[in-house]
């Protein structure tokens, strides 16, 4: 090989050399590269030990730390800079307050690892698992996805490996606090008296379902128009499940979505009667294993983001007028009021009061009241109530202090203030005046404000305060064996937040008195002389031209005031059953009467009219299925109109970092 050959094949060599050296060396870091797995720290970014200078981070358990930290950056600016450190420091306030302060210093320990002897100490795989496992629900509450940096597998060590619990020194302090500490609410329960977003709302009642859940399960009735959930919560000692000869109560609130005290208590209700039932509160636990207790806190759920939007915008501009808490949100998203929504019943009822077949019980929904605009939120509540044998109700509003009970709408057209009693105005009277009593100051005259001032004792006649037709409470009463009544909790509609805890300290009491009155008048079994329940039988007051009907397994239940009551029980194809019994004044539990009808030839005669000409008959409920033919491409538009970011998403934004994409959630 001559010189040439030679110098030209060195040269090569020397080539492939620097090619070598250039392909393989490692990448340049960026921020984040390392911990994503693009790159691995040179020689020259070796971590080194260095105090601890994160504002949001000097409460550790150490004073070294290190940088380039585990996420990659490279000192204490860019830490500073990242959306991730901006996380820490509004996590307390996007929480309001729970998980705190275990997610800000487990996020501390990634941004801030600490650091021995120029090593890093990373933090401990099984204090993350803890924390999420307790506090994922909090991130859901707010509709945002869990810290990436936050990864218990992907940042965090096994204890064999060496690891280091960030929470030790939160645990030792927490261990002195809860010695010397006194609760702000009572000792037993504690409640956070704030208000709540309907994402935080719906965490809290899963959240209570799931510690309770021997005596409590949460199930959805529907959705909003804006496809949001209608999620209730029951209490019972067998949840799910109806219990013979035990009665069903439900409690709704937020039906206007700009009335939001009832919302807020039904909430509070919630986690009160969950935890005084594992404290062993003997009151509660009576209530929960005799009765069965439906909560929906939010009927309208899309009127009360507006409302609350309307309320916030308010308080942030201090020179703009009040909030007008009297109309933004009142509706649902499509602008309908659910309390003049549901099926005019009343006018019904007032056309056939002359007529000898005349009823006020189990009225069928006219065919024409599908062919006008049904509210999706009215539609569920109808399914439901028709479901469950609910005994008692109460629906929570605002903007006046007292409860109003049937009928709402008057007699007479042309009188809009006109007493229009139903044939049970004394147990209507006993159950409005309930409340009132139980309640700190409804019954104080000096307290009412509005037309409320025409009330007594707190309790008025709907259509004698003020008349209009399609209310919830009057579909109750008259399509079900329900007896509902509507409580106004005050004149402010919005109220200041820090008016909650008054609000629930002068309600609690009134909550659980009202739900112990539905153990007061009769309940008993209806059967057939082979001992089957009856279903569908009709037992009936004399005097009382309002029936109620027998559940699955033959059960029913009859509200009535103490005095001496004829009843009757009948059924098609059995013959009539009678008994006369006496309610003391002061008997606090239901009276067990219990019928046998005897099998009977069937006459026409006998075969009580169960239709009413031109209605057809209870059963007949969305005949021409309209409800779902003006629904199916609705509610889909609604929610892909919905597609902008979360409310905590300005946080960000406004900040001028990068925004974390790794928050938003992709259910």
């Amino acid at each position: 090989m001559d010189f040439k050959s030679r110098k030209r094949n060195n040269f090569v060599l020397i080539l492939i050399e620097v090619l070598t050296f250039v392909l393989c060396a490692q990448p340049q870091c960026q921020q984040g590269d390392e911990v994503q797995g693009r790159c691995k720290l040179s020689v020259g970014e070796k971590p080194k030990c260095t105090d601890m200078l994160l504002a949001y981070c000097d409460d550790m358990d150490y004073t070294q730390t290190v940088f380039p930290n585990i996420l990659g950056h490279r000192n204490r600016e860019e830490a500073e800079l990242g959306s991730e450190y901006l996380l820490m420091s509004v996590v307390e306030s996007l929480l309001k307050g729970e998980c705190t302060p275990d997610i800000r210093m487990l996020g501390c320990s990634v941004l801030a690892p600490r650091c021995e002897k120029d090593r890093v100490l990373k933090p401990c795989r099984s204090t993350c698992e803890a924390v999420r496992k307790s506090c994922a629900h909090a991130f859901e509450g707010i509709e945002m996805a869990w810290p990436y940096f936050l990864d218990c597998d992907r940042f965090f060590v096994s204890d064999q490996e060496g690891c280091y619990d960030p929470l030790d020194g939160l645990r030792a302090e927490q261990e002195m606090e809860a010695i010397d500490s006194i609760p702000y609410e009572e000792p037993s329960t504690m409640i956070q008296f704030s208000y709540h977003s309907n994402a935080q709302m719906i965490s809290i009642m899963k959240k209570t379902a799931a510690h309770c859940s021997d005596i409590a399960s949460t199930y959805s009735i529907g959705h909003s128009v804006e496809g949001k959930d209608l999620l209730v919560i029951e209490f019972s000692n067998n949840p799910g499940e109806h219990e013979l000869l035990e009665p069903e109560v439900k409690y709704i609130g937020n039906m206007h979505g700009n009335e939001v005290m009832g919302r807020q208590l039904l909430i509070y209700l919630i986690q009160y009667l969950c935890s005084e039932y594992l404290l062993g509160n003997e009151r509660i636990q009576t209530l929960i294993n005799t009765t069965r207790i439906h909560i929906l806190p939010s009927m309208n759920p899309d009127g009360y983001d507006l409302a609350a939007a309307g309320s916030q915008d308010s308080a942030d501009d201090e020179e703009a007028p009040r909030y007008d808490s009297w109309n933004v949100g009142r509706t649902n998203a499509e602008g309908i009021d659910l309390n003049r929504n549901f099926p005019d019943l009343t006018s019904i009822v007032y056309r056939r009061r002359r007529h000898k077949s005349h009823r006020t019980d189990h009225i069928p929904i006219p065919d024409f009241y599908w062919f006008g605009k049904v509210a999706p939120e009215t539609y569920a509540v109808m399914k439901w109530v028709r479901s469950i044998p609910f005994v008692l109700s109460a629906n929570f509003h605002g903007g006046d202090l007292v409860v109003s009970y049937p009928y709402d709408l008057s007699k007479h057209p042309l009188e809009r203030k006109m007493f229009s009693p139903t044939p049970d105005e004394q147990i209507f009277k006993f159950l409005a005046r309930t409340y009132a009593n139980a309640h700190s100051t409804m019954a104080n005259e000096s307290e009412w404000c509005g037309s409320s001032r025409n009330s007594q004792g707190g309790i008025v006649n709907g259509a004698q305060w003020y008349s209009f037709a399609g209310g919830m409470q009057d579909f109750n009463y008259l399509h079900t064996n329900c007896f509902e009544v509507t409580v106004e909790l005050g004149c402010d509609k919005f109220p200041a937040e820090e008016e909650l805890y008054t609000g629930w300290h002068e309600n609690k009491e009134a909550l659980l008195t009202f739900i112990e009155a539905a153990h007061r008048g009769i309940k008993g079994l209806v059967k057939d002389e082979d001992g089957n329940g009856i279903k569908g039988a009709s037992v009936s007051v004399r005097g009382i031209r309002h029936d109620v009907t027998t559940a699955e397994n033959g059960d029913y239940w009859r509200l009535l005031t103490p005095g001496v009551h004829i009843l009757t029980a009948t059924a098609p194809g059995y013959t009539r059953a009678m008994k006369r019994v006496h309610l003391p004044s002061r008997m606090r539990q239901a009276g067990r009467v219990d019928f046998v009808l005897q099998k009977a030839v069937l006459e026409p005669d006998m075969e009580e009219d169960y239709s009413i000409p031109s209605l057809g008959t209870y059963e007949r409920f969305d005949p021409y299925n309209q409800y779902e033919r003006y629904t199916a491409t609705g509610v889909t538009q609604n929610q892909e109109e919905r597609s902008e970011k979360p409310w905590w998403w300005n946080y960000f934004v406004r900040s001028g970092v990068a925004t974390p994409t790794w928050l938003l959630r992709h259910d």
